[in-house]
């Protein structure tokens, strides 16, 4: 009898291991271009397809922009964080939806709402629907909602670094108590967060160091999360080699207004530099008008040594890492790096620090230094501009790097790995 069932649980796992799973992916933010959530899920998604999954993209604000063969489903917000209409006031319509209303009221009062409020609105549209999917994968959102949807369908959970970071870090940024308040308010999501991460069966991480880091500050036992490293789409970011190399010109991907990126202590390196040598630093996108940014540029009298590009097409993203020397990844804390890794795809020889996941990233293939240290960049910046042949190595260090170890395709597989673990065990597999 017990050989029997072992039998047939055996067949079971076999035909679930050749079906094409029906997955859908709940994504509450998801720009394609600005952020590692909205890459993840435009490339994961194009990647499952690729694989013969049917995939379906359940997203909130910020169109993910996905490739063909993937389904793309919108759930209306009231995207109040959208930058062309920022904390706009609502029609008095629109919040008689009682979900609106609290998306407001928490925006109002000075918090974070989205993850909460969209999770509430990705079961209303679920609910009845659980029949179409095999899986269900949550990005981030790690909403209450999601607790519900897991008791009827199988569930797992991105969660790309712990939020409580961004946090410690914000808040060590900062003198003014008002301001310690303010943010304490802006991540009290991270309470929802916490409690409903412990719950779901299976939590996917982008490195090895989020996983340790996952599991001490959210306080999971490491055999419930998986690191599955993400691709860099070498379709995208790739080598331009018909483009003429400016010798001073350096290039950071990350114009953000926070102290988590690191800006501020490049901007510092830059400016000591500039008493030394000729130097250009490029800033892909643009900084918050009257921002703690622009004002250290003003303090330090940056203006004719710092360009922003604002919002660019891809063609010229490409064409900026193209004509740079030096691509610097200045973050304090990274879940995986993404700017690094798509620096290294397009040969480009990199500084980068050893915040978070980056040296799990980048191997050999970049000049390392702590993080936060505005004297180790000046040091790492001055030594690369004047050695070419250095260059020339972690440039072709870091291509070959990406090549071989970042692509989606495996990304997609050890995800699809992670799913049919979940399936099997929910419910007690059935």
């Amino acid at each position: 009898m017990l050989q029997a069932k072992q039998k047939k649980k055996l067949i079971m796992n076999s035909d679930l291991n050749n079906t094409k799973l029906r997955i859908g992916i709940v994504s509450y933010r998801s720009n394609p271009h600005c952020g590692g959530q909205g890459v993840y899920i435009r490339n994961l998604s194009r990647a499952l397809s690729d694989l013969g999954h049917s995939v379906e993209v359940i997203s909130g604000p910020g169109n993910p922009e996905l490739f063909p063969g993937s389904k793309l489903t919108m759930i209306p917000t009231l995207d109040l964080y959208n930058p062309d209409d920022l904390f706009r006031t609502p029609r008095l319509a629109e919040l008689k939806d009682p979900i609106n209303f609290m998306e407001w009221f928490g925006v109002s009062t000075m918090g974070y709402p989205e993850p909460f409020t969209f999770g509430m609105r990705a079961n209303r549209y679920l609910k009845g629907n659980y029949g179409k999917y095999d899986i269900i994968h949550d990005n981030q959102c790690l909403a209450f909602s999601m607790l519900s949807i897991s008791k009827n369908i199988p569930l797992v959970a991105t969660i790309h670094h712990p939020i409580t970071v961004d946090r410690k870090i914000t808040i060590r940024s900062t003198k003014s108590y008002l301001k310690k308040i303010k943010y304490l308010r802006w991540y009290s999501f991270i309470t929802m967060q916490k409690y409903v991460a412990k719950r779901v069966n299976k939590i996917i991480t982008v490195s090895e160091f989020s996983k340790q880091d996952i599991s001490k500050e959210f306080k999971i036992p490491k055999k419930k999360i998986t690191s599955i490293p993400i691709g860099i789409d070498t379709s995208l970011f790739y080598p331009m080699d018909n483009v003429q190399k400016d010798p001073e010109r350096i290039i950071v991907t990350n114009s953000a207004d926070t102290p988590l990126k690191g800006l501020y202590q490049l901007l510092q390196a830059v400016k000591e530099i500039t008493k030394k040598r000729k130097i250009k630093l490029i800033v892909i996108g643009k900084p918050k008008k009257n921002g703690g940014i622009e004002k250290l540029i003003k303090k330090l009298n940056l203006n004719d040594y710092v360009t922003f590009t604002g919002r660019i097409d891809h063609a010229r993203f490409i064409k900026e890492y193209a004509k740079a020397s030096i691509a610097v990844v200045p973050s304090l804390y990274e879940g995986f790096g993404l700017p690094a890794g798509e620096a290294m795809a397009c040969r480009i020889p990199l500084i980068c620090t050893t915040g978070g996941a980056l040296p799990e990233v980048t191997g050999d293939a970049a000049k390392l230094v702590p993080p936060g240290d505005a004297k180790a960049l000046e040091d790492a910046l001055l030594e690369l501009l004047d050695d070419p042949a250095q260059r020339e190595r972690l440039a072709a260090a870091g291509y070959k790097r990406i090549l071989k170890e970042f692509t989606w395709e495996s990304t997609a597989k050890k995800t699809v790995q992670a799913y049919r673990d979940v399936i099997a065990g929910h419910n007690g597999g059935a």
